[in-house]
Protein backbone atom coordinates (compact mmCIF):
# COMPACT_ATOMS: atom_id res chain seq x y z
CA UNK A 1 0.00 0.00 0.00
CA UNK A 2 1.14 3.83 -0.70
CA UNK A 3 -0.02 7.31 0.07
CA UNK A 4 -1.94 8.86 -3.09
CA UNK A 5 0.30 12.12 -2.46
CA UNK A 6 3.45 9.87 -2.49
CA UNK A 7 2.50 8.93 -5.89
CA UNK A 8 1.15 12.16 -7.32
CA UNK A 9 4.25 13.88 -5.70
CA UNK A 10 6.64 11.40 -7.16
CA UNK A 11 5.24 11.37 -10.63
CA UNK A 12 5.59 15.30 -10.66
CA UNK A 13 9.50 15.42 -9.83
CA UNK A 14 9.99 12.74 -12.73
CA UNK A 15 7.33 14.24 -15.27
CA UNK A 16 7.94 18.28 -13.89
CA UNK A 17 4.56 19.27 -15.54
CA UNK A 18 5.42 22.86 -14.65
CA UNK A 19 7.40 23.01 -17.62
CA UNK A 20 5.30 22.81 -20.46
CA UNK A 21 2.07 24.91 -21.89
CA UNK A 22 -0.47 22.45 -21.89
CA UNK A 23 -4.11 21.94 -23.20
CA UNK A 24 -5.43 20.43 -19.77
CA UNK A 25 -4.44 19.60 -15.98
CA UNK A 26 -1.57 17.70 -15.26
CA UNK A 27 -1.34 15.87 -12.22
CA UNK A 28 -4.40 14.82 -9.89
CA UNK A 29 -7.76 15.42 -11.27
CA UNK A 30 -9.87 13.89 -9.43
CA UNK A 31 -8.99 12.93 -5.46
CA UNK A 32 -10.18 9.38 -4.61
CA UNK A 33 -8.67 7.29 -1.63
CA UNK A 34 -5.71 8.58 0.34
CA UNK A 35 -4.42 4.79 0.37
CA UNK A 36 -3.79 2.69 -2.76
CA UNK A 37 -2.88 -0.31 -3.37
CA UNK A 38 -4.00 -1.17 -7.37
CA UNK A 39 -3.30 1.52 -10.10
CA UNK A 40 -4.96 0.87 -13.64
CA UNK A 41 -3.35 2.72 -16.56
CA UNK A 42 -4.89 3.06 -20.27
CA UNK A 43 -4.73 6.03 -22.48
CA UNK A 44 -7.89 7.43 -22.12
CA UNK A 45 -9.91 7.48 -19.06
CA UNK A 46 -13.44 6.60 -20.73
CA UNK A 47 -15.76 5.24 -19.36
CA UNK A 48 -14.76 1.83 -20.50
CA UNK A 49 -11.67 2.02 -18.70
CA UNK A 50 -13.15 2.99 -15.50
CA UNK A 51 -15.83 0.19 -15.58
CA UNK A 52 -12.66 -2.08 -15.33
CA UNK A 53 -11.35 -0.29 -12.55
CA UNK A 54 -14.29 -0.44 -10.76
CA UNK A 55 -14.36 -4.37 -11.38
CA UNK A 56 -10.56 -4.58 -10.32
CA UNK A 57 -11.14 -2.31 -7.49
CA UNK A 58 -8.53 -0.23 -8.25
CA UNK A 59 -7.06 3.13 -6.10
CA UNK A 60 -6.20 4.94 -8.58
CA UNK A 61 -6.36 5.51 -12.66
CA UNK A 62 -3.21 6.65 -14.56
CA UNK A 63 -4.37 8.03 -17.99
CA UNK A 64 -2.63 9.97 -20.70
CA UNK A 65 -6.10 11.63 -21.44
CA UNK A 66 -7.79 12.87 -18.70
CA UNK A 67 -10.56 15.36 -18.36
CA UNK A 68 -10.63 19.08 -17.97
CA UNK A 69 -9.54 20.33 -21.35
CA UNK A 70 -8.83 24.03 -22.49
CA UNK A 71 -12.10 25.23 -24.04
CA UNK A 72 -14.76 22.63 -23.37
CA UNK A 73 -17.62 22.73 -21.80
CA UNK A 74 -17.70 23.01 -17.70
CA UNK A 75 -20.67 21.93 -17.13
CA UNK A 76 -20.80 18.81 -15.18
CA UNK A 77 -23.59 16.77 -17.33
CA UNK A 78 -24.17 13.98 -19.39
CA UNK A 79 -20.85 11.93 -20.43
CA UNK A 80 -18.90 13.58 -18.00
CA UNK A 81 -21.10 13.55 -14.98
CA UNK A 82 -21.19 9.70 -15.37
CA UNK A 83 -17.50 9.33 -15.73
CA UNK A 84 -17.10 11.56 -12.48
CA UNK A 85 -19.84 9.81 -10.26
CA UNK A 86 -18.13 6.23 -11.26
CA UNK A 87 -14.65 7.85 -9.85
CA UNK A 88 -16.51 9.29 -6.66
CA UNK A 89 -18.76 6.91 -5.98
CA UNK A 90 -15.66 4.14 -5.71
CA UNK A 91 -13.28 6.33 -3.96
CA UNK A 92 -10.75 6.18 -7.26
CA UNK A 93 -7.78 8.71 -8.49
CA UNK A 94 -7.98 10.46 -11.66
CA UNK A 95 -4.11 11.26 -12.64
CA UNK A 96 -3.22 12.52 -16.36
CA UNK A 97 -0.08 13.28 -17.82
CA UNK A 98 -0.41 14.40 -21.46
CA UNK A 99 2.18 16.94 -22.69
CA UNK A 100 4.66 16.03 -19.98
CA UNK A 101 4.24 12.28 -20.52
CA UNK A 102 4.98 12.52 -24.80
CA UNK A 103 7.87 14.28 -23.86
CA UNK A 104 9.56 12.48 -21.47
CA UNK A 105 13.33 11.64 -22.22
CA UNK A 106 13.29 8.19 -20.90
CA UNK A 107 9.29 6.92 -20.28
CA UNK A 108 7.51 9.26 -22.30
CA UNK A 109 5.15 8.35 -25.31
CA UNK A 110 7.56 9.30 -27.81
CA UNK A 111 11.08 7.58 -26.46
CA UNK A 112 8.92 4.23 -25.76
CA UNK A 113 7.43 4.02 -29.61
CA UNK A 114 11.30 4.99 -30.93
CA UNK A 115 12.57 2.11 -28.94
CA UNK A 116 10.36 0.06 -30.14
CA UNK A 117 11.05 0.80 -33.62
CA UNK A 118 14.54 0.45 -33.12
CA UNK A 119 15.28 4.21 -34.38
CA UNK A 120 18.66 5.32 -32.69
CA UNK A 121 18.20 8.97 -31.23
CA UNK A 122 19.81 11.54 -32.34
CA UNK A 123 18.16 14.30 -30.66
CA UNK A 124 14.70 16.63 -31.23
CA UNK A 125 14.03 19.54 -33.61
CA UNK A 126 12.32 21.20 -30.69
CA UNK A 127 13.77 20.94 -27.65
CA UNK A 128 16.26 18.79 -25.45
CA UNK A 129 15.77 15.20 -24.59
CA UNK A 130 12.70 15.62 -22.38
CA UNK A 131 11.25 18.43 -23.13
CA UNK A 132 11.19 18.51 -26.88
CA UNK A 133 7.82 16.61 -28.61
CA UNK A 134 9.59 16.37 -32.32
CA UNK A 135 11.98 13.36 -32.22
CA UNK A 136 14.66 12.70 -34.45
CA UNK A 137 16.55 9.08 -34.80
CA UNK A 138 17.71 6.82 -37.90
CA UNK A 139 16.09 3.84 -38.27
CA UNK A 140 18.06 0.64 -39.64
CA UNK A 141 20.06 0.64 -42.81
CA UNK A 142 18.25 0.58 -46.38
CA UNK A 143 14.66 0.92 -45.02
CA UNK A 144 11.93 1.50 -47.81
CA UNK A 145 9.02 3.73 -46.90
CA UNK A 146 6.91 0.51 -47.68
CA UNK A 147 9.81 -1.18 -45.28
CA UNK A 148 9.68 1.09 -42.62
CA UNK A 149 5.44 0.78 -42.94
CA UNK A 150 6.13 -3.36 -42.33
CA UNK A 151 7.92 -2.86 -39.26
CA UNK A 152 5.28 0.14 -37.70
CA UNK A 153 2.77 -2.22 -38.27
CA UNK A 154 4.79 -5.26 -36.52
CA UNK A 155 5.18 -3.69 -33.70
CA UNK A 156 2.20 -2.00 -33.28
CA UNK A 157 -0.31 -4.62 -34.46
CA UNK A 158 -1.78 -1.90 -37.13
CA UNK A 159 -1.18 -1.31 -40.13
CA UNK A 160 -0.31 2.74 -40.66
CA UNK A 161 -1.31 4.78 -43.07
CA UNK A 162 1.56 5.70 -45.83
CA UNK A 163 2.17 8.96 -47.93
CA UNK A 164 5.06 7.96 -49.71
CA UNK A 165 6.90 11.30 -50.98
CA UNK A 166 7.40 11.29 -55.35
CA UNK A 167 10.93 10.79 -55.06
CA UNK A 168 10.85 7.82 -53.01
CA UNK A 169 14.18 6.65 -51.89
CA UNK A 170 15.81 4.87 -48.51
CA UNK A 171 15.07 6.49 -45.34
CA UNK A 172 18.46 8.30 -43.69
CA UNK A 173 16.40 10.25 -40.82
CA UNK A 174 13.12 9.96 -39.89
CA UNK A 175 10.83 12.51 -37.26
CA UNK A 176 8.41 11.36 -35.21
CA UNK A 177 6.20 13.09 -32.49
CA UNK A 178 2.94 10.26 -31.12
CA UNK A 179 -0.82 11.18 -31.15
CA UNK A 180 -2.12 13.90 -33.46
CA UNK A 181 0.73 15.81 -34.31
CA UNK A 182 0.31 15.41 -38.07
CA UNK A 183 1.02 19.29 -38.88
CA UNK A 184 4.51 18.99 -37.11
CA UNK A 185 5.76 17.80 -40.77
CA UNK A 186 6.95 21.09 -41.82
CA UNK A 187 9.08 21.30 -38.97
CA UNK A 188 10.01 17.58 -39.39
CA UNK A 189 11.02 18.37 -43.11
CA UNK A 190 12.88 21.57 -42.12
CA UNK A 191 15.00 18.97 -39.55
CA UNK A 192 16.03 16.90 -42.39
CA UNK A 193 13.67 14.06 -42.17
CA UNK A 194 13.21 11.95 -45.14
CA UNK A 195 9.73 9.84 -42.74
CA UNK A 196 7.56 11.33 -40.30
CA UNK A 197 5.36 9.44 -38.81
CA UNK A 198 2.85 10.41 -36.04
CA UNK A 199 -0.62 8.99 -35.28
CA UNK A 200 -3.57 11.04 -37.49
CA UNK A 201 -3.74 12.15 -40.96
CA UNK A 202 -5.46 15.23 -41.96
CA UNK A 203 -6.87 15.77 -45.61
CA UNK A 204 -3.56 18.38 -45.86
CA UNK A 205 -1.60 16.07 -44.64
CA UNK A 206 -1.56 14.27 -47.91
CA UNK A 207 -0.79 17.30 -50.11
CA UNK A 208 1.92 18.40 -47.59
CA UNK A 209 4.01 15.40 -47.77
CA UNK A 210 4.09 15.26 -51.75
CA UNK A 211 4.99 18.63 -52.12
CA UNK A 212 7.56 18.93 -49.64
CA UNK A 213 8.73 15.41 -50.52
CA UNK A 214 8.80 13.67 -46.81
CA UNK A 215 6.97 10.06 -46.46
CA UNK A 216 4.66 10.67 -43.85
CA UNK A 217 3.12 7.15 -41.96
CA UNK A 218 -0.46 7.64 -39.70
CA UNK A 219 0.32 5.46 -36.80
CA UNK A 220 -2.80 5.92 -35.28
CA UNK A 221 -3.42 8.07 -32.47
CA UNK A 222 -4.13 5.52 -29.80
CA UNK A 223 -1.39 2.51 -31.18
CA UNK A 224 1.24 5.57 -30.68
CA UNK A 225 0.25 6.62 -27.44
CA UNK A 226 -0.15 3.39 -25.62
CA UNK A 227 3.22 2.57 -24.14
CA UNK A 228 4.37 6.04 -22.15
CA UNK A 229 1.50 5.26 -19.89
CA UNK A 230 2.54 1.74 -19.30
CA UNK A 231 6.04 2.55 -18.85
CA UNK A 232 4.63 4.85 -15.93
CA UNK A 233 2.59 2.57 -14.04
CA UNK A 234 5.71 0.30 -14.20
CA UNK A 235 7.97 2.70 -12.70
CA UNK A 236 5.66 3.64 -10.09
CA UNK A 237 5.48 -0.39 -9.31
CA UNK A 238 9.10 -0.43 -8.93
CA UNK A 239 9.03 2.63 -6.56
CA UNK A 240 5.82 1.77 -4.78
CA UNK A 241 3.93 -1.11 -3.25
CA UNK A 242 1.52 -1.44 -5.12
CA UNK A 243 -0.11 -3.61 -7.93
CA UNK A 244 -0.43 -2.02 -11.58
CA UNK A 245 -2.03 -3.60 -14.52
CA UNK A 246 -2.59 -1.59 -18.07
CA UNK A 247 -5.92 -2.12 -19.87
CA UNK A 248 -5.82 -1.63 -23.62
CA UNK A 249 -9.38 -0.25 -24.61
CA UNK A 250 -9.89 -0.57 -28.76
CA UNK A 251 -9.74 2.65 -30.38
CA UNK A 252 -9.07 1.91 -34.06
CA UNK A 253 -8.03 5.97 -34.20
Amino acid sequence: MANRDDLVAACNRLLEPERFRDYTVNGLQVAGSEHVTRVMSGVTACQALLDEAVAWQADLVLVHHGYFWKNEPVTITGIKRRRLATLLAHDINLLAYHLPLDAHAELGNNAELGRRLGFAVTGCADGELGEGLLWLGEPRAGLSPAGLAREIAASLGREPWLIEAPKGGEIRRVAWCSGGAQDMIAAAREAGADAFISGEIAERTTHLAREMGIHYLAAGHHATERYGVQALGEWLARGFTIEHRFVDIDNPA
